[in-house]
């Protein structure tokens, strides 16, 4: 599967719409994020039910500055909607592979209490 050019005008679109969306941050300068391509590339030919989607740091400065983007490559893994990794730096292939199997087998109920009982304890602390 080839993955998808997010942009500011698609990119709420890729994280609502499907269950588990990979997105890689990167610039055509990087030298790391030229490494990452092709394992970022076969891991969507491999895991065909993940959505995955590059970001070019460079055409999307916007986009990349709402995530605080400050080094490339940066990856980052949405699950239901949830933003659940983010990682700057490249990964290895098997790395990868196990990241998305996780992904893949979190209970997300589980999360989400986790998340509210986090947001709970913050707001209860200020």
């Amino acid at each position: 599967m080839a993955t998808h050019a997010a942009t500011d005008a698609t990119f709420n679109d890729l994280v609502e719409k499907n269950p588990i969306v990979l997105i890689d941050f990167w610039a055509e300068w990087c030298g790391p994020c030229k490494r990452f391509a092709p394992v970022f590339e076969a891991a969507s030919d491999k895991h065909q039910d993940v959505v995955f989607a590059k970001v070019d740091t460079e055409a999307e400065p916007a986009l990349a500055g709402a995530f605080g983007i400050r080094s490339i490559p940066t990856l980052m893994v949405f699950r239901d909607q949830v933003l659940i990794f983010q990682q700057a730096g490249s990964l290895p292939a098997a790395a990868l592979d196990e990241l998305i199997t996780k992904v893949k087998d979190l209970d997300m109920d589980k999360v989400r209490a986790e998340i509210a009982a986090h947001e709970k304890s913050q707001s209860g602390a200020a």
